[in-house]
């Protein structure tokens, strides 16, 4: 097996661990299994590049013959416009009043205030390409009046007094990579409107090994908690393709599911308990094993996008690392054959770790982009119709028993077993991809993602429903598109589909996809589906909220909302559409 996916590193069993604090780990790198990232326990990477994905070093660039294969394919007019650097934004002047700066400052410590120009843009959007094509243009929808960085539970539970006083909206802020509105700096009828950004709850508070629970504040990034609690042999098993910047406090906030959840299970299925600051006071929900005192109250948070409360500590289940990662990549004739193939696995109730399928044009690019592999030429790759992958974590020969069955079952449903450099393709594209979304849209092209869930007799009505109804709109606004789509989180009842939209950028790209998103919306809302599987509802999912829960169902958001923030200061404009 291959060195890095494995990690043997220990330290002792106690103490508080931190990333990047005082008493953080000893120095040294540790790299996570499946991400090709590196944490770093001492002090964090950098901040998001502006109008970017990620680190400037890491950026992507197109080949020439790519470039002209896109401009011939998408009939692309030249590069877009050039990206409006953040100096050069015109950042309007704060509106915090001097009171208010002084008593935000009286809580956390002046240095943690943060309005200079800067910091206001960092924290002004999050990373959908509209986020992005509006960055790059200089106009951006809205930017916080300042940025207060709480260092603890009680510093953020005194903060929203202090906001509630001076009529502060507060959007709380971890990672910032929101594709759907979820951070946008909304002041809505308030005075001001601050970024609360929880980067300072970094900490691993506690590690109940016999139990398998770990208590992790809610700011840490993913490969940062991912580094605290490898070196104790622990895994949370969460790699969204956010994961090099998303916070555990934006994975609980939004239900984030991660590419291993066939396995490890989605985020809120981690949640065990959940402490919580709000402007009518605090709250631990949840219990260790479970409860049948009442509903849930963890539900309450789970998924609230930060508009019902602030969530500052996670108690999650975690598991050993697993001893053995086996990647398999399986083909099938068409994306329907892989389809039923992934039913019948996930009806058996055989376990895997991931479950992955791509159709024939997905197929065919995460192909082209992957490195080249000995033995595997780009030209084999199109006839493979469409590809699965499928992979194992655990004990050996647990993974070897279980490999078997699967791949008895898959053979059985028509799959075909690919050579074994196929199999680790996917994982050398998957985190690039936002990289690559910046090299295309320097190119002039447009790339966009949406997702959505059904039941296994849905899947095929949403799936044609949802792109055709990009297709037409897209086209009708004069840049017809290519679509991908993929299903990467399978359930007994049903799964999930993601789509990748691909087409020029053009004039008013903003408006020309708000109205393939409108008319994407109203698809899967037709067809049964839901309206979000795992980017969350934030600004712009917020229009088929009524048809996902009900209006009975909004009336019940509300009252919670007016039970915890009377003066509806929390991320206004998000979750819970307004009265008429």
């Amino acid at each position: 097996m291959p060195d890095h996916l494995r990690r043997r590193l220990r330290r002792p069993r106690s103490g508080r661990l931190e990333a990047g604090g005082a008493s953080a780990l000893a120095p040294r790198t540790v790299e996570v299994r499946q991400s090709g990232f590196v944490a770093e326990p001492h002090g964090r990477a950098p901040d998001l590049d502006w109008a970017r994905w990620g680190r400037p070093e890491r950026r992507e660039h197109l080949s020439a013959a790519l470039v002209e294969l896109l401009q011939q394919a998408l009939g692309l007019r030249g590069p877009a416009p050039a990206v409006v650097e953040a100096a050069d934004v015109q950042v309007p002047a704060s509106r915090l009043t001097p009171p208010a700066h002084h008593d935000l400052a009286a809580v956390v410590g002046a240095v943690h205030v943060k309005d200079d120009p800067a910091a206001r843009l960092s924290r002004a959007a999050g990373r959908s390409t509209a986020d992005l094509l509006g960055m790059r243009a200089g106009t951006l929808d809205g930017v916080p009046d300042a940025v207060v960085l709480p260092g603890s539970h009680d510093e953020v539970q005194r903060l929203l007094t202090v906001c509630t006083a001076h009529r502060i909206a507060v959007v709380p802020f971890g990672g910032g990579t929101s594709v759907v509105g979820g951070v946008a700096a909304r002041a809505g009828e308030h005075a001001a409107v601050v970024a609360l950004d929880v980067r300072r709850l970094g900490a691993l508070v506690s590690l109940d090994r016999e139990s398998g629970l770990a208590t992790l504040q809610t700011g840490l990034r993913a490969p940062e908690a991912e580094a605290l609690l490898g070196v104790e042999g622990f895994t949370l098993g969460h790699f969204p393709q956010s994961y090099e910047y998303a916070s555990l406090g934006g994975f609980a906030a939004t239900r984030s599911a991660g590419q291993a959840s066939s396995g490890y299970g989605r985020f809120d299925e981690m949640v065990v308990a959940l402490r919580v600051a709000t402007p009518a006071g605090s709250l631990r929900v949840g219990r260790v094993v479970a409860s049948a005192a009442g509903p849930d109250l963890r539900q309450l948070f789970l998924g609230s996008e930060g508009a019902l409360g602030v969530i500052t500590e996670l108690t999650l289940r975690v598991r050993p690392e697993p001893e053995v990662v086996v990647d398999e990549a399986w083909a099938f004739a068409d994306f329907a054959a892989g389809v039923a193939a992934l039913r019948k696995l996930a009806v058996a109730g055989e376990p895997v770790t991931v479950t992955r399928l791509s159709d024939e044009a997905e197929t065919w690019v995460n192909s082209q982009l992957a490195p080249a592999s000995p033995g595997a030429p780009a030209a084999a790759h199109g006839a493979e119709g469409c590809r699965a992958v499928i992979a194992h974590e655990g004990p050996a020969d647990l993974v070897e028993a279980r490999g078997r069955l699967v791949a008895a079952l898959l053979q059985r449903a028509g799959g075909r077993r690919l050579a074994q450099p196929r199999a680790g393709e996917w994982r050398a594209v998957r985190f690039r991809a936002p990289y690559l979304r910046d090299a295309l849209l320097d190119a002039g092209v447009f790339v966009e993602t949406l997702e959505t869930a059904g039941s296994w007799s849905q899947l095929a009505r949403l799936r044609d429903g949802v792109t055709t109804a990009v297709v037409g709109a897209l086209t009708t606004a004069g840049r017809p598109p290519v679509i991908m789509c993929h299903v990467s989180h399978v359930y007994r009842t049903g799964a999930s589909l993601y789509f990748t939209v691909v087409c020029r950028i053009g004039p008013r790209p903003r408006e020309a996809w708000a109205a393939a998103k409108r008319a994407a919306g109203d698809a899967i809302i037709a067809a049964g589906g839901t309206i979000t599987h795992h980017h969350g509802v934030g600004t712009e999912h917020l229009p088929w909220m009524a048809a996902e829960v009900g209006p009975l169902g909004l009336d019940v958001l509300r009252a919670v909302k007016t039970t915890l923030d009377p003066a509806g200061i929390l991320n206004p404009g998000k979750l819970i559409p307004p009265l008429d």
